[in-house]
């Protein structure tokens, strides 16, 4: 089996039809098709069943399919490695990012960190939720992500950088402005605006309220915490973010917060990767400018309060 046989293998796997997973690998459809003929002579079995619309593996494929996304992973590391030899300024490392907060205010700052130490190095950053994140890892796609704890994958290793408690944040007109606590059925029954779907944030929150036996009134999903908040100062609903976070806007009026009773969500940042994984130069020196950077933010943080 040759590395390139296996890539585009992978790439069909994934992508489902031969003409897609040949544009993956950046190669024609006859060259994609004739390394998958080669593979499947070697291995004396068929990998794929074609369909009219799309591939469908084969017994033989799935089994094949776990060992290359291995294999595969050891040759990037092997190449990592290797590439050290040629001097601390080269690097690559691919990011991941569950946090548009975070994407805004800080990463920028990092990346200029990790360009100034490694000017050759190759930097790429990607957003998504953080399942879609450790889904990327898994692939092999990103090197790490900032990535919402917990992560219920033995293959991933994370270590916390910042954690919040999720508040209830409303207009500072609402009616219960002056209160301090909200009840899980009173926040239920306002017009929600909530994160999207698929974050540990929006699982414990839906859980909670699960848990209170009430059914929340969900008027607005929206991927950005920024933007929530914007629709929660216009006056559009009540939504639910981190209390550091939203300190400012607190301190300004344009927001007040209640402690939810019965509840306690804590969202909490980790920096993943894979577990064995080679954790190379490049990608140490970003774990620790992160770090770093989140001290600073914390006390920025309490300078608000």
């Amino acid at each position: 089996m040759e590395i390139r046989q296996l890539k585009a293998f992978l790439a069909i796997a994934e992508a489902k039809t031969f003409t897609a997973g040949a544009r993956r690998v950046n190669v024609t459809q006859a060259a994609i098709s004739m390394q998958i003929r080669q593979l499947e002579e070697e291995v004396g079995l068929q990998l794929f069943t074609r369909t009219p619309r799309r591939v469908i593996l084969t017994e033989a494929g799935e089994y094949l399919l776990e060992r290359a996304r291995k294999i595969l992973r050891e040759h990037d590391s092997a190449l990592a490695e290797i590439a050290e030899v040629a001097g601390a300024e080269y690097g690559r490392l691919r990011i991941g990012t569950a946090s548009g907060t975070f994407a805004m205010h800080q990463l920028p700052g990092i990346m200029q960190g990790l360009k100034e130490k490694f000017p050759n190095s190759e930097l790429t950053v990607s957003s998504g939720t953080s399942d879609r994140l450790v889904d990327k890892m898994m692939h092999g796609e990103i090197d790490t992500a900032f990535v919402s704890l917990p992560v219920d994958n033995a293959n991933i290793t994370t270590e916390s950088i910042f954690s919040d408690e999720i508040v209830a944040i409303a207009h500072p007109d609402h009616p219960l402005a002056k209160e301090k606590f909200i009840s899980a059925a009173a926040l239920a029954s306002e017009k929600l605006i909530l994160g999207e779907r698929g974050g540990n944030t929006r699982r414990m929150i839906d859980e909670f309220f699960a848990a209170a036996n009430v059914k929340p009134n969900i008027t607005m999903e929206l991927s950005r915490q920024e933007a929530i908040n914007l629709m929660v100062e216009a006056n559009l609903g009540v939504g639910m973010a981190g209390a550091k976070s939203v300190a400012r806007e607190i301190r300004d009026g344009k927001l007040i917060s209640w402690l939810i009773e019965g509840a306690e969500i804590k969202w909490e940042l980790g920096l993943a990767r894979l577990r064995g994984g080679h954790f190379s130069p490049i990608g140490k020196e970003f774990a620790r400018l992160c770090k770093e950077s989140f001290v600073e933010r914390e006390k920025e943080l309490r300078a608000k309060r």
